[in-house]
């Protein structure tokens, strides 16, 4: 019997591992050194774009790799399987995300009250993370928020970035993300309000 090639071990290791994986740690565990196993990652990461039915997809985010179900699939699952977040959920962290890092009180200022619910609840699901500033909160995505949405960057600047430039070119305004939260949760405020720290590149800096 002949010993499976790199690529098949790495293969395996994602597969089993439940979790996303720095090329350092595949190492670790194949025993092949790191550059050979960074080669193989993206040759994998290649091989599965181009299978047009595949149903998984290889994704790097921040240096740690993963395997995960290619998102078109998302829909045909049972929802136990999918471990779906509620899209008003994922509609209220890609507001965090547009105008990150953001206050919670300024928050509370476009959706109204509801938001501290939002809040917490985007932080069980390891979405956003919460630090206490001052009175308020400030709120900045995480690195499962890069995961989840497939962003290329963990790094909030650049995933600011990144996100607004995805929004841009398929036209939706940080106003009209609130309207859509508000369509489905009738409990959001109707208010007309702009954060006017905004992320800057000040905010951004720890």
């Amino acid at each position: 019997m002949t010993d499976p090639s790199i690529e098949s071990i790495v293969e395996a290791l994602l597969f089993c591992s439940g979790r996303s994986l720095k090329s350092s740690e595949i190492s670790e565990q194949s025993g092949h050194p790191e550059s050979v196993v960074v080669e193989s990652l993206v040759t994998l990461q290649s091989q599965y774009r181009r299978r047009r039915d595949s149903a998984l997809s290889i994704v790097e985010v921040g240096g740690r790799w993963s395997m995960e179900v290619h998102p078109r699939l998302s829909a045909h699952l049972p929802s136990e399987l999918r471990g779906d977040i509620p899209d008003r959920l994922q509609r209220a962290a890609a507001l965090i995300a547009y105008h990150q890092p953001m206050m919670q009180s300024d928050l509370v200022q476009m959706m109204g009250p509801i938001a501290y619910d939002y809040v917490r609840a985007l932080a069980r699901l390891g979405l956003v993370d919460r630090r206490r500033q001052g009175n308020s909160r400030r709120l900045r995505t995480t690195r499962y928020f890069a995961e989840r949405f497939q962003c290329p960057h963990t790094e909030p600047k650049k995933v600011r970035e990144w996100f607004r430039g995805q929004a841009e070119a398929s036209g939706i305004t940080s106003q009209n993300l609130v309207d859509s939260i508000r369509e489905l949760d009738p409990d959001v405020g109707d208010m007309d309000f702009v954060p006017e720290s905004d992320g800057t590149e000040e905010d951004i800096e720890d």
